[in-house]
């Protein structure tokens, strides 16, 4: 029997994704060489400065596999933009998820690519290169952590619940930065366990794997968000803005949560 139409795309997007896979892993090595004493700096330019060092040192081995990969897709060019993307394909790469983690040796950071289209993610890598652990989820076709399975928790007791948030962007405006701390004194009534880190990707990772329960975030930039909105869809997870609405890169919010905590997260973040 011939192969049909769906099933010839399902196929062509699992060796997109396991060619992505390949460039991430390869860029994550990089970065892991580039990993162990803490970085110091006097001043923000400083700072600014081995940021960028980092995030140059991933792009120059993984932009031109992503290219080679999907010519016709465009570049995000600054992984802490915001908002929509203009219609079409998109890469969205952090190359230092979590970068200043790596500058202060902390483990928390990973290598991330997402492949946008209309903005929506279509496939999503995420590699963590200090345990070289890889997630990965593609539309239809479930979120995986080295190939297993994964599956959110079926927690449905918000006050049984390890819960997270993140930082959002740096210099955020004090509306924004208000908002984060009243969600957090919000969550430490109702939940069991509040972490609050960056980065947000590993944070979605844990929601989607079924080790935390939700992750919620205001504000926040596509490449914090769009991998592990994917994540957590494909293991059976419920995206939304921190009211209930759909979520979209245009959204001033985001939760996403095991469908058993869902709604309670949604009460509990609009008090």
């Amino acid at each position: 029997m011939p192969e049909s139409p769906r099933d010839a795309d399902s196929a062509r997007t699992a060796d997109l994704l396991a060619h992505t896979a390949t460039a991430v892993r390869a860029a994550g090595s990089i970065l892991r060489t580039r990993f162990g004493e803490v970085v110091r700096h006097r001043s923000r330019d400083e700072l600014m400065h081995a940021l960028a060092a980092n995030d140059d040192a991933v792009l120059d081995v993984l932009r031109p596999r992503l290219e080679a990969l999907r010519p016709g897709a465009r570049w995000v060019a600054d992984e802490l933009d915001g908002g929509a993307l203009p219609a079409g394909e998109w890469w969205v790469v952090d190359p230092a998820e979590g970068n200043v983690n790596h500058l202060h040796a902390l483990p928390e950071w990973a290598v991330t690519a997402t492949l946008v289209r209309d903005n929506r993610p279509v496939l999503t890598v995420v590699h963590l290169p200090l345990t070289g652990e890889t997630y990965t989820a593609s539309v239809g076709a479930g979120a995986h952590l080295d190939g297993r399975p994964l599956r959110v928790a079926p927690t449905t007791d918000l006050g049984l619940s390890i819960v997270a948030t993140s930082q959002a962007r740096p210099d955020e405006d004090e509306r924004t930065v208000r908002r984060i701390g009243s969600s957090i004194t919000g969550m430490l009534l109702d939940a069991l366990v509040v972490r609050t880190a960056v980065p947000a990707t590993l944070h979605l990772a844990h929601v989607a794997a079924g080790r935390i329960d939700a992750f919620w975030q205001f504000a926040g930039a596509r490449a914090d968000l769009l991998p592990g909105a994917l994540l957590v869809t494909e293991a059976g997870g419920r995206i939304s803005t921190a009211a209930g609405d759909p979520w979209t890169p245009d959204s001033d919010s985001f939760l996403a949560a095991a469908p058993g905590v869902h709604p309670a997260a949604i009460a509990t973040l609009a008090r």
